[in-house]
């Protein structure tokens, strides 16, 4: 591994400063979740999971590929399967604090579920009904359980301009829709999805990952699958 220094810490993964400029993400096998069970959307590390890093980065390789071909960028350089890792240019997260920490979540939805539920529970008329992509923005703040932000808050306190506002939500949509028709090709139900973007060279892109991890998938029977439920079912 031809690194300078650790540079940060996550909870699924460890980034480390190459020599050329970039960085190299290394996956671990670090599961959220809340009261023992396994959750996507939780903040907090809960135990891990034998080889569930790798297949974490198998699912980005795949979903990348899928955004290359439609013409999406993102911040991917290399995937070395085998190691776990994926070398990557150094990117801007959107939304970071005035400490320079934390960045912006951007959350797209098919249908009410999970937080979204318990927030609007007694204005929400049809649990079944279509959200038709509605993007929610959260910062990345464990300590304060990361928050919504709506978009004028992000204008208003300099966080996003509106340019970048707008690009990164189309963004966020179009992401969800390639990923939920591939995954419905399989007979799988994208419930919800979480992704996150920055600048390379001044172009807003798709960083950090695509997976199980930042995912809720069901089957056709409403069943919300395991991480390695939907590894099997896309990668094999």
């Amino acid at each position: 591994m031809n690194t300078s220094e650790k540079i940060y810490s996550g909870k699924t993964k460890d980034l480390y400063a190459l020599a050329n400029g970039n960085i190299l993400l290394v996956f671990k096998d670090d599961v959220t979740g809340a009261d023992g069970v396994i959750d996507p959307g939780a903040n907090t590390v809960i135990g891990q999971v034998e080889g569930k890093g790798r297949k974490s980065l198998a699912m980005t390789d795949y979903f990348f590929k899928r955004l290359h071909a439609a013409d999406i960028p993102t911040h991917t350089v290399a995937v070395d399967l085998e190691r776990g890792t994926m070398e990557v240019r150094r990117a801007e997260p959107l939304g970071k604090d005035i400490s320079g920490k934390g960045g912006l979540e951007f959350i797209c939805r098919t249908r009410p579920w999970g937080s979204f539920v318990r927030r609007y529970q007694q204005y929400i008329r049809d649990t079944e009904a279509r959200l038709d992509y509605l993007v929610e923005i959260t910062v990345k703040d464990d300590e304060r359980g990361d928050p919504l932000i709506n978009d004028d808050t992000l204008v208003a306190i300099g966080l996003l301009s509106p340019a970048h506002l707008e690009q990164a939500k189309e963004l966020t949509r179009r992401v969800c829709r390639i990923v939920e028709a591939d995954l419905r090709d399989k007979d799988l139900i994208l419930i919800d999805m979480k992704i996150e973007i920055g600048l390379v060279d001044g172009q807003v892109v798709v960083i950090d990952e695509v997976s199980a991890d930042a995912m809720r998938v069901m089957d056709a029977a409403g069943k919300v699958l395991e991480h390695a439920t939907v590894y099997e079912k896309l990668i094999g």
